[in-house]
């Protein structure tokens, strides 16, 4: 454990780790530092010289970047004489910076923005006339637009793909003010995690294809979740909107910082997910292929459950654990099986080292805690002998259509499931996954919890309000 010493800043007293850099105790403390080219995943640049603060004793102002922490020191980051020289140094910044923030697909998340705002430049002493003019709108490869005029030459971008990635696609091309950012000839950005520049970038230089001119943020909604493309559960911020007559609708998901888990990052298969959230959704409830409504599906469910003895219940490995333990209570009562088989959702090809597992499920971990089965032979036998499957989310039978042949089926989706749904005796949309609140266990058997702050767009809710419904007849009735 690394020795602690005391420190001043702006005239508290805190402790800190001798050795470290000024700038994360600044950071990790939430005093504000302006800066550019420093992030905590990347380490020290010292170019932007945005991160000027005055320490006691020094001649002259000094980088928290590249200042190690020393006993006694004495740091301010606020004062007319430490502004002026940030001011100074931003103005540098603005000189060749194009006015184009109506425009700017950044704008409401652009740190030049903000410290142009903090800084108070309302009069110019640039002629525009003699600002150095780069090429805009440069697609650079994977789903990402690059603006030169923006760019501040943080070299963030670069650094990822050297220092993270080691795929080393980006470059800084030429000198002085007629420098930017490139790709090599015949080298387009093109790595699983190249979008991850997008947020790396502290103004409008790198964008998003995706998500370029499809809201702006302030009118956008957030709440932190995990991903469900594979058993990492990177940390991510989910952001919403629901807009006048329509509903409820994820234009975005973000990398949120969790460092036991995904640091800062996450892959692009997981970042341009949130595509299936929106897409292809099951709203409508179906009896025997026909149009339903709420009460007659649980009334007809209950039936179901009365008439049939040898129940099979065949769980996703995307379910929350409450959901999991809702379905496992039911099925007791039910004195029904309950397996969690799908080896379809595994796919080798997907996992490396760093961030992507071949389990493309967010909570196959559950399974083993409560003692739910995925044993192939367990589900063949119990499904040989079964006369009511109940699937939950799980697309295994998609491709294995046949083996429902002669069963009564319900099933329950979030999303439509063409064949399975076809082949049900009723079929129940539920919430999707980042519809519902609950809790999941990644890879690495940490327990995270999702409390979803969307709006609901299928009449019969999550699975366990329907569980519910479905315990209170069961309660009241005799089975």
């Amino acid at each position: 454990m690394s020795e602690m010493v005391e420190i001043t800043v702006n005239g508290a007293q805190m402790q800190a780790s001798k050795g470290s850099l000024l700038i994360d105790k600044l950071l990790d403390e939430n005093i504000h530092i302006p800066h550019f080219c420093y992030h905590q995943a990347l380490g020290k640049d010292g170019n932007c010289r945005m991160c000027m603060v005055e320490i006691e004793g020094q001649k002259r102002p000094q980088i928290a970047c590249d200042t190690p922490i020393k006993s006694g020191m004495n740091i301010r980051t606020k004062g007319e004489n430490i502004e002026k020289v940030r001011r100074d140094i931003l103005e540098l910044q603005l000189i060749n910076h194009p006015i184009d923030c109506p425009t700017c697909d950044q704008a409401g998340e652009c740190k030049l923005q903000d410290y142009y705002m903090e800084s108070g430049f309302y009069e110019s002493r640039v002629n525009i006339d003699n600002k150095t003019n780069h090429e805009k709108r440069i697609d650079i490869g994977s789903n990402v637009m690059l603006d030169r005029e923006r760019c501040v030459l943080c070299t963030r971008c670069v650094r990822f793909c050297s220092d993270i990635t080691k795929t080393s696609e980006l470059g800084v091309i030429h000198r002085s003010d007629h420098s930017y950012i490139g790709t090599f000839p015949g080298r387009p950005l093109d790595n699983p995690y190249a979008m991850n520049v997008v947020d790396l970038c502290p103004v409008g230089a790198l964008t998003s294809k995706d998500f370029r001119f499809k809201q702006r943020v302030w009118f956008l909604e957030s709440f932190d979740a995990i991903c469900n493309g594979c058993a990492k559960g990177c940390n991510i911020s989910v952001d919403h909107r629901k807009e006048k007559y329509k509903d409820d609708q994820i234009f975005r998901f973000r990398p949120r910082v969790n460092k036991n888990i995904n640091t800062w990052f996450m892959c692009d298969e997981g970042r341009l997910s949130y595509h299936n959230e929106n897409n292809n959704r099951f709203l409508t409830p179906l009896l025997n292929n026909k149009e339903t409504n709420v009460s007659n599906t649980i009334t007809n469910i209950f039936k179901e459950l009365s008439t049939n003895k040898e129940i099979l219940f065949v769980l996703s490995a995307n379910l929350s654990i409450e959901e999991m333990q809702n379905l496992n209570n039911l099925a007791s009562k039910l004195q029904a099986k309950v397996t969690g088989f799908s080896p379809n959702t595994y796919d080798e090809s997907f996992g490396d080292d760093y961030l992507r597992n071949s389990d493309k499920t967010a909570n196959r971990k559950a399974f083993k805690e409560l003692e739910i089965s995925e044993n192939e032979d367990d589900f063949n036998n119990w499904l040989t002998n079964s006369k009511l499957v109940i699937i939950i989310d799980n697309n295994y039978f998609e491709e294995n259509i046949d083996l429902l042949k002669d069963k009564k089926v319900i099933s329950m989706f979030s999303h439509i499931n063409s064949k399975t749904i076809e082949n049900s005796n009723i079929a129940i949309p539920i919430s999707s996954f980042y519809e519902k609140s609950g809790t999941y266990i990644n890879t690495d058997s940490i327990k995270q919890k999702v409390v979803s702050k969307m709006k609901k767009n299928n009449p019969l809710g999550t699975i366990t309000s329907i569980i519910e419904n479905l315990k209170e007849m069961i309660e009241k009735g005799t089975l």
